[in-house]
């Protein structure tokens, strides 16, 4: 395998975001931005760079808390997208294979496309391949310019661009594969003498050619995979985008999707054949859903959600971080929480697990064994363990565990206050 390490740029500020947060760390089905660009080069690179700016801390918190492969490097100042890239040059001082350059604002590129994109620059012996699209309106994209013979000349930012270089439609897709010790001196002779005053990593390409080198560019079928973040209009759309590519995957695959236009999945959801997504659900999140099961409608998974063949989700029901087993209901109107579910269970309706305790911030889990019955309207307060077979009457608030096929009852006594309407 190719020695490939990967540089990802998430030093920018986002301003037509309006926000305190930085761009990369903005979120679709709470995944921030930069998380996917992680994960989708994880089986392909050996390590990560990402180049922080903006907010530095925390985009460092989120890269070194779940993703052990990657570092952060800071460009302080931001003096363009080569200055970025040229501040992991004292890290691959000696480094001899292959770096790819991405963005950290494109959560639509995929797996494939990036295997693709490696296999083109090894199988043309290229020293530098940069990935290009076409836009039927390119505003705002550098511009591909090629010689007569179609060879890849150079790459011309908007700013810059004459009127008949605007006018082309081919476009720079933000993505660059090295070949590093080839590529390496480039960054040290990089000039700022554009529009903008940076330094340009476009600028690359010119330098590569003018140093005889060979240089190649891809094109990308499917631009939607590089459409970047630059606004909230932006992450609805790349949204609304991930979205329905999903679903259109789950559904190849034998799931049924009753509304797609009201139903929403998470890339990271995977789920069996036979299950049927009823409509207003949202799955959010890392989750499994087995072979055979109904979820929603209006259901909300929220994350570290495993459900079994068999089960049933129902309408606004909520679970996040639980494990539910085979053959067991949630049927309607319930939170499940922390909790570990096992086998043909009945959960009623309005049943809680009350996992929080706000006044230590601990969250603490439910365990219901097999064969378990909750009555309706029951709160179970974590940590509590219900054993095989019991049953909680309807009503109940349950703060300790409960034994084997025991029935656990708290209810006040009813009373009947004879002809009281009448009296009043």
């Amino acid at each position: 395998m190719t020695n490939i390490k990967s540089v990802i740029l998430a030093a920018g500020k986002g301003t037509r975001m309006k926000s305190e947060t930085p761009k990369v760390l903005h979120k679709i089905f709470e995944k921030p931005l930069l998380g996917y660009v992680l994960d989708n080069v994880k089986d392909i690179t050996n390590e990560d760079f990402v180049i922080v700016g903006h907010h530095a801390e925390e985009v460092t918190e989120f890269v070194e808390k779940n993703y052990a492969s990657a570092k952060t490097v800071l460009q302080s100042p931001q003096l363009g997208t080569g200055h970025a890239v040229s501040m992991v040059c004292p890290h691959l001082q000696n480094f001899d294979g292959q770096v790819l350059i991405l963005c950290g604002d494109t959560p639509l590129i995929t797996k494939e496309t990036l295997n693709k994109f490696v296999e083109h620059h090894n199988s043309n012996n290229s020293d530098l391949t940069v990935m290009s699209t076409i836009f039927e309106n390119p505003t705002n994209y550098g511009r591909i310019i090629r010689e007569n013979d179609n060879s890849l000349k150079c790459i011309v930012e908007e700013k810059d661009a004459t009127p008949e270089q605007k006018a082309v439609k081919e476009v720079n897709a933000g993505i660059y594969l090295l070949n590093w010790s080839k590529i390496k001196p480039a960054f040290s002779q990089l000039t700022s003498n554009n529009a903008q005053g940076e330094y340009y990593l476009t600028d690359i390409i010119a330098w590569g050619k003018k140093e005889k080198l060979n240089v190649n560019a891809y094109i990308l079928e499917n631009n939607e995979e590089i459409y970047g973040i630059n606004s909230r209009s932006n992450l609805a759309t790349a949204t609304s985008i991930m979205n329905t590519r999903k679903l259109n995957s789950l559904m190849d695959n034998g799931v049924t999707i009753v509304d797609p236009s009201s139903t929403w999945i998470s890339e990271d959801t995977e789920i069996g054949a036979d299950t049927i997504i009823y409509p207003a659900t949202y799955i959010e999140g890392k989750n499994t859903i087995g072979k055979n099961c109904k979820i929603g409608p209006c259901a909300h998974l929220r994350g570290n959600v495993e459900i079994a063949d068999n089960c049933k989700i129902g309408n606004f029901v909520e679970v996040k971080n639980s494990k539910i087993d085979h053959h067991t209901n949630a049927g309607h109107l319930s939170y499940i929480g922390d909790s570990e579910l096992g086998s043909n269970i009945n959960i009623g309706a309005g049943t809680i697990t009350a996992n929080y305790n706000p006044l230590t911030k601990t969250k603490s889990k439910t365990i219901m064994k097999d064969h378990v019955k909750i009555g309706s309207n029951s709160v179970l307060v974590a940590p509590v363990t219900i054993e095989d077979g019991a049953n909680i009457g309807a009503g109940s608030i349950i703060t300790k565990n409960i034994p084997s096929w025991s029935l656990a009852l708290t209810r006040s006594p009813l009373k009947i206050l004879t002809d009281w309407v009448k009296k009043q």
